[in-house]
């Protein structure tokens, strides 16, 4: 509590000293103006200086700003941890009630993870044409007609992750 009062304090006693250090830039600009030929640099460059002025004026409140909004830190909140989620375990009655071999479960698994015929077939060491003939007989299996259908089916019955 105390440490909060302080801080808030300090907080207000640095927003003084910025307005005070504007105000004694302010007075020093103006008496620089006036030292220096005032009626001359008004009636010739009227327009400048105003300009020059009104935009020193916002440069100095935008910085003194950004510095102090900046050094605010949100106040550090501990994120909840979720449950370590359980580790997929295939449904071994209904893979042998589908009669699907490890071979073509792992290929559906492969074919869940977005990878073509030719990578599964690299990937398993066979060709091309066994990972279509395996995908053929495991589409028949799964009452599947295309890719995503089977990945699908396989996951609703808990064949794949």
């Amino acid at each position: 509590m105390a440490r909060a009062l302080h801080a808030e304090r300090g907080r207000r006693l640095r927003i003084l000293l910025g307005v005070l250090a504007f105000g004694v830039v302010g007075a020093a600009g103006v008496v620089a103006l006036s030292l220096a030929e005032y009626r001359f640099l008004v009636v010739e460059h009227s327009v400048e200086l105003y300009v020059a002025l009104v935009a020193s004026l916002f440069a100095a409140v935008g910085i003194w700003l950004g510095r102090t909004l900046r050094r605010r830190e949100p106040p550090a909140v501990a994120a909840p941890v979720p449950p370590a989620p359980e580790p997929f375990v295939p449904d071994a009655a209904r893979i042998s009630a589908l009669e699907i071999t490890p071979r073509e479960l792992e290929i559906l698994g492969l074919v869940a993870a977005g990878l073509s015929n030719r990578e599964i077939g690299e990937r398993l060491f066979v060709s091309e044409n066994t990972v279509k003939t395996h995908c053929s007989r495991l589409f028949d299996k799964l009452g599947a007609k295309r890719r995503t259908q089977a990945i699908q089916i396989g996951r609703e019955k808990r064949l794949i992750p």
